[in-house]
């Protein structure tokens, strides 16, 4: 059983609140969990200390379980010192202009 720590969205329509749980990854995003472990109220401003709120010694433990976090719970768990923060792959090159393009540009400028 694959174990994550998530989103599962909460409140009213365009008011969004959110849950912190632990889920196995094959159940549904705001359907049966094994754990709430924090929440998140996005409708608080970003410096506002219940922005995310989240209980540490539980996701530790559940990390210790070999818990696999999604990318936005992982960036709460970075700014909180739960984990290191690991590198982001490099960016790709498809903005740059292709070869054909360049040349012209090297042979006009």
């Amino acid at each position: 059983m694959s174990v994550k720590i998530r989103l599962s969205r909460a409140g009213a329509k365009k008011r969004p609140y959110y849950h912190i749980v632990v889920a196995d990854s094959r159940s549904p995003r705001d359907g049966r969990f094994i754990e709430k472990v924090g929440a998140y109220n996005p409708m608080l401003p970003a410096d506002h200390a219940d922005r995310v709120k989240l209980q540490p010694e539980k996701i530790k433990a559940w990390l210790g379980k070999g818990a696999q976090v999604t990318d936005r719970v992982e960036r709460f768990l970075v700014k909180a010192g739960l984990i290191p923060e690991r590198p982001r792959p490099a960016q790709t090159k498809q903005h740059l202009p292709k070869k054909k393009a360049q040349e012209r540009a090297a042979a006009a400028g």
